[in-house]
């Protein structure tokens, strides 16, 4: 081969091994393949959207806000949207993340993870003029970024004195995914402290899968913490949570939820859910940046006050497996949060 042919045919790969890093993740876009006109956003789901409620509730939230700009928007401002799932391997989500940012096509990157503020920092600098909104996550300063976080204090409180109302070992469980600030430092103090604030008598036994999806991992720590004589258990790993539940079905071990209502993912044995209201701060923070009115650089918190964050005490479900003097108990610790 000559050194021209050979010149010719790395140019080649070169064009390849981009056109693939291109196309290595998933997502759906709507406008797909239409010239850009409008704002172009991306929502990058560090996850996969089935196996976690709160992700497919941040695509949601964005495209709702879409649907209802471009309702209004003269055409030609309308606005685009593309939901791009990342799947569970961290170690791929910066690759993720500098892939979309290298596009050049969006205003602004979407996602939901208290990683992410780590991981998008360093392509606010590569990328300048790249914009993010990243959810459940808190940095300051950074006039590329925005973030917003839910009140996690209150939510674990919450939780906890639902489970030391409920314990009758005495012994409760936490069972995370990973270990990360949040989690460290206002989650699981939170949760042991509404406990204690319920049952003085009450441990927490705190065990980490290592990862956002095993749930042959999450079910091996769940039939622990159960054979060690915890009885309710609090799951915040992803999609290792369907192993904690399965465990906890043969165990008749009690579960409690954040994000979402999950009373139906084993009926009499949930007894606790605390939603975020994620689709709602999602829209809301996405037609903020469709009208040009985000604050770069800023956070904020959202809690029970601002109607984002909820403990559902209306389920049926919950009705039937809290007995009423307790719930009538946490009706009253609510008051103080409301």
């Amino acid at each position: 081969m000559t050194l021209k042919n050979k010149k010719n045919a790395c140019r080649v790969l070169a064009v390849l091994f981009t056109a693939l890093a291109l196309s290595a993740f998933t997502g759906c876009s709507k406008n797909a393949g239409s010239k850009k006109t409008g704002k172009s956003i991306a929502v990058y789901i560090p996850g996969i959207m089935a196996d976690s409620p709160i992700y497919a509730k941040l695509a949601a939230g964005a495209e709702a806000a879409v649907e209802s700009f471009n309702a209004t928007a003269k055409e030609g401002e309308k606005a685009e949207i593309k939901i791009v799932e990342g799947g569970t391997n961290q170690a791929e989500w910066p690759g993720h993340l500098t892939t979309l940012c290298a596009e050049g096509k969006y205003d602004v990157i979407i996602s939901s993870n208290p990683s992410l503020p780590e991981l998008c920092e360093p392509l606010t600098k590569q990328f300048p003029n790249q914009k993010f909104i990243l959810l459940d996550a808190m940095k300051e300063g950074n006039s590329s970024i925005v973030t917003a976080r839910y009140a996690q204090d209150e939510s674990a409180f919450m939780t906890g004195y639902v489970a030391g109302l409920m314990t009758k070992t005495n012994k409760i469980g936490l069972i995370t995914a990973q270990e990360y600030p949040v989690m460290n430092e206002i989650i699981l103090p939170g949760y042991e402290k509404g406990a204690k604030a319920a049952n003085d008598k009450v441990e927490v036994d705190f065990r980490i899968v290592g990862n956002w999806y095993d749930a042959k991992k999450g079910a091996e720590l769940a039939d622990a913490m159960s054979a060690s004589g915890v009885d309710v258990i609090l799951p915040i790993c992803g999609g290792a949570c369907q192993g904690v539940i399965a465990s906890a079905k043969e165990h008749g071990t009690k579960l409690c939820f954040f994000d979402s209502n999950s009373y139906s993912a084993a009926p009499g044995q949930v007894i606790s859910c605390v939603e975020t209201l994620q689709e709602k701060l999602t829209e809301r923070l996405t037609l903020e940046f469709l009208n040009g009115k985000t604050v770069w650089g800023s956070f904020n918190e959202y809690g029970m006050k601002d109607g984002l964050v909820k403990f559902n005490d209306t389920d049926p479900l919950y009705i039937e497996s809290v007995p009423e003097e307790i719930r009538n108990k946490i009706a009253k610790q609510l008051e103080k949060w409301n």
